[in-house]
C-alpha cells in the first residue's frame, strides 16, 4: 500500500512538473495560441485556429558567463490583459490605434521572458536584472517551419548594407546556412491561408537582427559584432578595423528588443498592421507641437535642372535654382525643400555653405514664402560635428537628411538615437537615408519622420513594380519609408531609358500618383523637376493635396507582390490608391464604397490608366463623378499600372 501511495505521489509530482513546464497564451479573440514548453530551452509554437504555423521555435540570450534560457527553471508566471487606445504623434495609418493583447511574464533567476498575444500576432522579449554591464555574445531566435514555406527576403552580401537589395523568393527548405543572410522584415508565405511578417521593435543599444537559413527548414538569428576601432575610408564612411567578440555591451538591467510575428489570414491585414508602434517605447518628448510632417520638393533626382521660358538663369546647384524650387513649393503648399549634396562647400564641413548657393538668403526667402529648408549631410560629418544641431537651429533650418550609415551594429544603432535626441533638443526633424528599417525609434522620438532602407526610385531602372509591390506588405508594413516618388516621365520596363536630368520611372503615370496614397512616410518627397510638375498641373494638384498622415486606413484588395488597393481618410476626405505589377496585361476590380458616410454624396476625381497605358505609360485619364456609400466602383489597372482618386 505504501508503495502504491508513493507511486501516486511521484506521478502527481511528475504531472505537476510537466504542467508547470507547458504553458499557453491565447490572443484576446481566441484565434491565436502560443504553446510553450520549458525543457533544455524555452520552446514555443504558434497556431491559428488549430493550424500550426511555427513549430518549436526557441530563444536564448548568451551572455559572456551565462546562457539565459538554457535549462530554464521557472520561478513564477503572471498573465494579464491590456485593452487601451494609443494616439500616435505622427499617425501613418490611424489617428487612434487599438492596443489589445494578453500577456505572459515568465520569471527565472536574473531574467524574465515576456510574451504578448495580439489578435494579429505574437511578440516576445528578454528582460534582464543584473548588476553593472553585460557582454551579449549572441541571441538565438530560432524559427522552425512545419512545412516547406515560401520566404520573401532582402539578402545583402554582408552586414554592411543600406537595405536596398531587390527581394528574393526562396523555399524555406532550400535556404542553406552558407547562403546570403536576410535583413528584417521577412515575409513568410505558408502557401495555404496565412502569411507571417517577422520583424523587431523597441531596438535600442543593441544591433539589428538578421536571419540566415538553417538548412533544416528553418531560420536563425545572426548579428553584426560590436565595432571597437575605425579607420578613415572616405568623406562618408569609415572602415571597421577591430570588432569585439560580443554583439553588444549594455546595461545588465534592461528590456531587450521585441521579436514579433504579424500573422495574417489575408494580405490586407498586413497593410493595416501597427505592430512596430504597439511594441515601441512611448514618446520621450514633452513638446511635440513643433513636429510638422509634410511633403518636400527634392532636387537631386532631377539634377536641379528646371528649364523652359520662365527659367532665365543657368540652372544647377545655385541660388537662383533653389529660389525656383522654393517658389514652386510655395505655389502648391509644399512645406519644405531639400538641399542635397552640394549645398555645402565641402561634404566634411557643415558650417561653410557653397557660396553659389547663399544658404542664409535661401532660408530667409523660404521663410517669406512659408517653405522650410532641409539639409543633407553624411552621417560621418554629423558625428564629427555634433554641435551642428544647435547651429542649424540658429540658422533657421527645419530638418536634416542624414545619409550613408549603411550599418546596423550596436554603435550605429546608438548613433541613430543620439541624433534623434539631439535633433529634438533643437526642434529639428530627421530623415535617415542609407539606413536600416524602422524599429521603433520613430515613436520614441517622433521627430524621426522617415527612413530610406528601401529599393526606391533612386535606383532608377532597378526600381520596378514587380519588386515595389512587396513594399506595402513588408518594408512599409513596419514603418515609414522614403521611396522618393513623383516621377512625371513614366515608361514600361521593355522600353525604359533614363539618366539624370531626364530621370524616369517604371510604371504608368496613374501608378506614380497612387504611390502617394499607398506608401507611408512622415516626409514624402516630390522627386521630379518643377518644370514637369508645372506642365502636368492636374497631377501635381492631386499629389500635393495627398496628406502624409492619416486618420483611417482600409485595405480593399491586396496580394503581396501583385496588387494593392487601399482607401485612406484624413478628416472628411478619402483617397484611394491602387498599384499593379507586371504580371497581367490588365486587372479589373470591383470595390464597394462602404467606408463612405451613408448620409452624404461625394465628388470623386480619379486618375486612371489610359487605353494605351500598357504600351505608352504616360497615358492616363482624369475623370470626375458623383459617388455614394454602398455603390460599387470598377477599377482597371494595366500592367505596372495604377489608380488614384480623391473623394470629398
Amino acid at each position: 500500500m505504501r508503495r502504491y501511495i508513493l507511486l501516486v505521489v511521484c506521478l502527481c509530482l511528475v504531472s505537476l512538473l510537466h504542467a508547470q513546464n507547458r504553458l499557453e497564451l491565447v490572443s484576446p479573440n481566441g484565434e491565436l495560441k502560443v504553446s510553450l514548453n520549458l525543457s533544455d530551452k524555452i520552446y514555443y509554437s504558434i497556431d491559428y485556429n488549430g493550424d500550426v504555423l511555427l513549430k518549436d521555435n526557441s530563444l536564448l540570450l548568451v551572455l559572456k558567463n551565462q546562457v539565459l534560457g538554457q535549462n530554464p527553471k521557472l520561478r513564477r508566471q503572471k498573465q494579464w490583459n491590456i485593452d487601451e487606445q494609443l494616439t500616435p504623434i505622427v499617425p501613418l495609418k490611424y489617428s487612434k490605434v487599438s492596443n489589445r493583447y494578453n500577456q505572459l511574464l515568465l520569471t527565472f533567476k536574473d531574467y524574465s521572458v515576456e510574451f504578448r498575444a495580439f489578435d494579429d500576432g505574437v511578440a516576445y522579449r528578454f528582460i534582464t536584472s543584473q548588476k553593472g554591464d553585460v557582454e551579449v555574445m549572441n541571441e538565438e531566435c530560432a524559427i522552425n517551419f512545419p512545412s516547406d514555406y515560401l520566404l520573401h527576403l532582402q539578402q545583402p552580401g554582408s552586414f554592411h548594407t543600406a537595405y536596398e537589395e531587390p527581394y528574393t523568393h526562396v523555399q524555406s527548405n532550400a535556404w542553406k546556412p552558407e547562403e546570403r543572410i536576410a535583413v528584417l522584415p521577412v515575409l513568410v508565405d505558408t502557401q495555404k491561408d496565412y502569411k507571417i511578417l517577422i520583424s523587431e521593435s523597441d531596438l535600442a543599444d543593441y544591433p539589428c537582427m538578421f536571419l540566415k537559413g538553417t538548412g533544416t527548414n528553418g531560420a536563425i538569428s545572426v548579428f553584426p559584432k560590436a565595432p571597437l576601432a575605425f579607420a578613415e575610408n572616405s568623406d562618408r564612411s569609415v572602415k571597421i578595423t577591430q570588432e569585439a567578440d560580443y554583439i553588444a555591451k549594455t546595461k545588465g538591467t534592461r528590456n531587450y528588443p521585441w521579436r514579433y510575428f504579424v500573422i495574417s489570414k489575408n494580405d490586407k491585414q498586413l497593410l493595416e498592421n501597427t505592430m512596430t508602434y504597439k511594441l515601441a517605447k512611448k514618446n520621450q518628448l514633452q513638446d511635440v507641437s513643433w513636429i510638422k510632417p509634410g511633403q518636400v520638393s527634392w532636387e537631386w533626382w532631377n539634377d536641379a535642372s528646371p528649364y523652359g521660358p520662365d527659367v532665365n538663369f543657368v540652372s544647377g546647384y545655385n541660388l537662383d535654382t533653389y529660389k525656383y524650387y522654393i517658389d514652386f513649393a510655395s505655389k502648391f503648399g509644399i512645406p519644405y525643400i531639400i538641399m542635397d549634396e552640394g549645398w555645402a562647400k565641402s561634404t566634411r564641413d557643415p558650417y561653410t555653405p557653397n557660396p553659389k548657393v547663399d544658404l542664409h538668403e535661401l532660408i530667409r526667402y523660404g521663410k517669406e514664402k512659408n517653405v522650410g529648408i532641409v539639409l543633407w549631410l553624411t552621417w560621418l560629418t554629423v558625428e564629427n560635428n555634433f554641435d551642428l544641431f544647435k547651429t542649424f537651429k540658429e540658422w533657421g533650418v527645419k530638418g536634416l537628411k542624414i545619409d550613408f550609415m549603411d550599418r546596423s551594429d550596436q554603435w550605429m544603432v546608438n548613433f541613430y538615437e543620439r541624433v534623434a535626441r539631439e535633433a529634438a533638443k533643437h526642434h529639428l526633424f530627421v530623415d535617415f537615408h542609407g539606413s536600416f528599417k524602422p524599429a521603433g525609434l520613430e515613436y520614441k522620438y517622433p521627430n524621426v519622420l522617415s527612413y530610406e532602407g528601401v529599393r526606391g526610385m533612386e535606383q532608377m531602372g532597378g526600381c520596378y513594380p514587380d519588386n515595389s509591390l512587396y513594399l506595402p506588405f513588408m518594408r512599409n508594413a513596419v514603418g515609414p519609408m522614403d521611396y522618393t516618388p513623383g516621377a512625371m516621365i513614366s515608361m514600361q520596363p521593355n522600353v525604359y531609358r533614363s539618366e539624370r536630368p531626364n530621370a524616369a520611372s517604371i510604371g504608368t503615370r496613374a501608378y506614380q500618383l497612387a504611390l502617394f496614397v499607398v506608401f507611408e512616410s512622415g516626409l514624402q518627397m516630390l522627386a521630379d523637376n518643377p518644370t514637369l510638375y508645372y506642365r502636368n498641373e492636374d497631377c501635381t494638384r492631386f499629389i500635393t493635396q495627398v496628406p502624409v498622415t492619416w486618420d483611417e486606413t482600409v485595405a480593399l484588395e491586396a496580394k503581396a507582390g501583385e496588387y494593392v488597393i487601399v482607401a485612406k481618410r484624413k478628416g472628411d476626405k478619402w483617397f484611394i490608391g491602387g498599384m499593379a505589377n507586371n504580371g497581367k496585361k490588365e486587372r479589373e476590380f470591383t470595390i464597394k464604397l462602404d467606408f463612405l458616410n451613408k448620409d452624404r454624396s461625394y465628388q470623386m476625381t480619379s486618375f486612371e490608366d489610359g487605353i494605351n497605358a500598357g504600351r505608352q505609360a504616360m497615358d492616363y485619364r482624369c475623370k470626375s463623378s458623383q459617388v455614394k456609400a454602398g455603390e460599387q466602383l470598377t477599377i482597371k489597372m494595366v500592367r505596372n499600372g495604377g489608380f488614384a482618386a480623391v473623394i470629398e
